[in-house]
Order: structure tokens, then sequence, then C-alpha cells
């Protein structure tokens, strides 16, 4: 078959947000998704057919939404991170809500009370305490790029374009991370280009440099990891060169890969200078924080959802609690000196030996930390063990809980149910499963990412009798 031919339509009406951070318009009955659009604008699009829908994009504005304002980011239009830049603020957190409603409506199909309003992130730039990054010999290049030819340098770092998983977008300045991490970013790009080191060819599968992820903390620690495909005299020059130019990184660390992938979960991370961790704080809580640790993106944002969160599960002082995919133990942590007892389950080891550490550290002596994948350990003999739960404070990954722990959370019936979410679609899904025992009391929302379309999501259950 041949290639869809792509069509263009005109005047076409921006009229609401929908996935993956595109906005929507509808021509002859159909979705038209557009990215980097507003509702409200007006634009010609050029668009290709998809089964049931067209994917658009913008050929020519022919009138702004009231709710647009100019991006801040010389990369937005391009990279794919901050979808919703050109978005007015107020507008982003309305579609944020929005997108709660419209998921819990059409997915849960369960009763729930009216959504209390958003709680905006204080900072919208500036906020990530994580990034990362990637290095290529494949750069994306731009038509006033290629007309300079003769000096041209293929070598960059930055982020991956959407759908090219060879290609990356050489960043410049991101505005979601400190004006030291661009510092440190750009100086170590320029040194790798100057002493004409080999950057990752993904296809290739070759080149000395994969990756750089830098994290910095509340309490001034920096912490820096490089990737690379293997460590000589020049991988030990780059860390040199960190290590001299910027002494402020407390924690100087490295990772050999040499997988098609880059994840680096499995693999052992050798600290070159500094400590092996970093030290984040909340409220008069401190966390270690280990270089593959999760621990929230937004941290201020982390202590208003963790706050809410304790407050609707109203813990008392005789009451057993679990955590379950506790990381690194910050909300069990959190609740803690509410409860009586309180049990964090987390498959990633090296994060339970951190929430065992933190424990120690804050002087908290009743939580206990089990290491495990939920759906396996978590069973009417660990009940037995560790004790029957009168709440349980879920936050699980994007996927959502497993049949098998929404199962056993059935069975063994707490009294209560709070049910933190980063992915609204897949929460409302799996309280679907659980309302036959349960009923939806409160819905918080929780922006934690400015500028994209994800919305962190509180839900309290109530057990029906």
């Amino acid at each position: 078959m041949g290639k869809k031919k792509e069509i263009l339509i005109e005047n076409l009406e921006i009229t609401d947000a929908g996935a993956e951070g595109n906005c929507i318009g509808r021509h002859d009955g159909a979705v038209v998704f557009v990215p980097f659009v507003v509702p409200g604008d007006v634009v010609d699009v050029l668009a290709k057919k998809k089964h049931s829908y067209y994917e658009g994009k913008v050929t020519r504005m022919v009138s702004c939404s009231a709710d647009r304002v100019e991006p801040r980011c010389s990369h937005f239009g391009i990279c794919g991170g901050c979808k919703w830049q050109q978005m007015a603020y107020e507008r982003q957190l309305f579609y944020k809500q929005k997108q709660v409603f419209d998921h819990f409506t059409r997915i849960g199909k369960f009763p729930f009370p009216e959504i209390s309003p958003i709680i905006a992130s204080a900072e919208i730039f500036g906020y990530r305490n994580k990034i990362e990054y990637t290095f290529s010999d494949r750069k994306w290049l731009s038509k006033a790029d290629l007309e300079k030819a003769d000096e041209l340098e293929t070598r960059g770092l930055g982020f991956h374009l959407p759908s090219l998983f060879d290609k990356i977008l050489n960043i410049d300045h991101c505005h979601l991370h400190s004006e030291k991490g661009n510092l440190i970013r750009n100086a170590i790009r320029d040194y790798a280009i100057g002493q004409n080191l080999t950057f990752w060819h993904a296809r290739k599968q070759e080149g000395l440099l994969r990756n750089l992820i830098l994290r910095r903390s509340t309490t001034g620690d920096y912490m820096l990891i490089m990737v690379f495909s293997e460590w000589n005299k020049q991988s030990e020059g780059v860390m040199s060169f960190i290590r001299d130019t910027f002494p402020e990184i407390t924690s100087l660390m490295y990772v050999i890969n040499q997988k098609p992938n880059d994840s680096i979960s499995d693999l052992e991370t050798f600290t070159y200078a500094g400590k092996d961790h970093m030290m984040e704080q909340m409220r008069d809580l401190r966390f270690k924080v280990s270089p593959l640790a999760f621990y929230q993106t937004n941290a201020a944002q982390a202590l208003q959802l963790y706050s809410h969160a304790a407050n609707l599960a109203a813990i008392q002082p005789h009451e057993c609690v679990y955590d379950l995919y506790t990381g690194t133990g910050t909300i069990a942590l959190f609740v803690a000196r509410n409860a009586k007892k309180v049990v964090g389950i987390e498959y990633v080891l090296s994060a339970v030996e951190d929430a065992k550490v933190n424990a120690q550290i804050n002087n908290i002596d009743n939580v206990e930390f089990v290491a495990g994948d939920m759906a396996k350990i978590f069973t009417d003999s660990f009940i037995g063990l560790h004790g029957k739960p009168d709440v349980i404070i879920t936050d699980p990954p994007r996927a959502g809980m497993h049949p098998q722990v929404i199962a056993q959370i059935l069975k063994i019936a707490p009294h209560r149910i709070v049910y933190v979410s980063c992915n609204s679609a897949t929460q409302a899904r799996d309280i679907s499963l659980l309302s036959e025992s349960y009923v939806v009391t409160a819905v918080q929302p929780v922006d934690m990412f400015p500028h994209t379309q994800h919305v962190e999501n509180i839900s309290l259950l109530q057990r029906k009798n």
C-alpha cells in the first residue's frame, strides 16, 4: 500500500486539550490531534489520517487564543518536553483538573465527589531536581545548521526527539532545571567536543559518552552520574575535568553501560569523588537518596502531595499502615509518627536499603521495609507476618497496580485506601475494580510538572461496610 496522503485542513478551531500533551480540533466528525497549540487557536494544519483520527502539524496561525502566551524556551516546538509552555499556567491547571474528571467519568464510571481545586506549583520553572541527557553523534540539525555544512558539528547532548530513538536535540538551556545545571551540562559537552571524544551512535552501538544524569537537593547537594560505554583514560579525563571544574558537585559518579539500551537500573554505580548519595529534607525529615533511587522530581510539590495524602489518610495512633511502592520510604516515614506501625514494600532493593537508613537517620522505629515484587510478596502469609493494615497508601508507577495486588487489597479490606497516582487513567481503572467494596470520598489533583500534561492525583477510598 502507498503512503497515506496528507490533507490541508484550513481554519481548524482548537477546542480542547487531548492525549500526550496535544490539543484537539474536529474535521468531518473526526478528532485532529495537533501539538504546540492552545484551545482557542484557529490554525491551518497539514494532517494525516490514522484509523479514526488525524494527526496534524500547524502550517499557519489564523488567529491566536486569548490563553496563548510566549514560550520562554528557545527549544519550544522541537523539544517534546514542555508541550504546554505556550498555554497560560491557569489554563494548564484547568485542563489537568479536567483530565482527572474525564478519566474518572469515562474510564472509572464510579461515583465520586466534586474534585477539589488542583494545587498549583509555586514554581513553574526551575522546579526539576533530576534531569537526564543523552549524548549522540546524530543531533537534530536545523536548516540554518545544514547551510553551514563546512563547520557542521554533529555531536550533541540533550533530549531524545519524539519518535526518533537515534537523534537528540542539543540543549543550550533547559528552563526546568537550575542555572547551575545548565552551566554544568554545557561545560561537559564543550569539553568532550574539544577533546574530540566519541558520542554514542545508537544505530552502530558505539561511542564512549552515553548519558549524563544530574540531581540536586533542597539541602544544596549536587549529584552527577556519567554513563560511559567503557572505562579508559578518556573516561577518567572527563571525570577529572568535572571534579576540578565543579567542586560544588557533592556526589560525582559513573556507570559503565555496554548494553544496547540506556537503562542503568541493573548496573553498578561507581563513586569517583565525594559521597555515594545525596541528602534531601522535607520538614524535619531527612532522606538519603542513592543515585538510582526514586525521589519526587519537584521537591516543593512533593511536600504538598504527601501532606494532603497524610491528611486524607487520617491515621490514628492505634492503626497499622501499609505503604505500597514505598520507594525510599518518603511517604511511610512522613506518616509514621501518626501510626502504630508502618510497613513499606518496594521492588528496588537499593531504595529499600535507603528507606531503612532513612528510618535510622530520623529516629523512627515503628517502620518496616520489605523488598520484592509487589504482586508476588503481597500475600496472605505476608499479612500474617506483618499484621493486617487498617490503612493502605499506594503510589504505583504509571502502569497502575497489578490485578493480584488489587485482589489482595479487596481480600484484606482495610478501612481506608489513599491512592496516589501519576496517571489518572490507570488510577480510574484500578479504583473501578476496588469500587465493589469502596467508595471514593475525596479527590485532590496536584500539579507536579508545569508546562506538561502530567498531573498527580490523590483519591481517598472508604470501605463501604
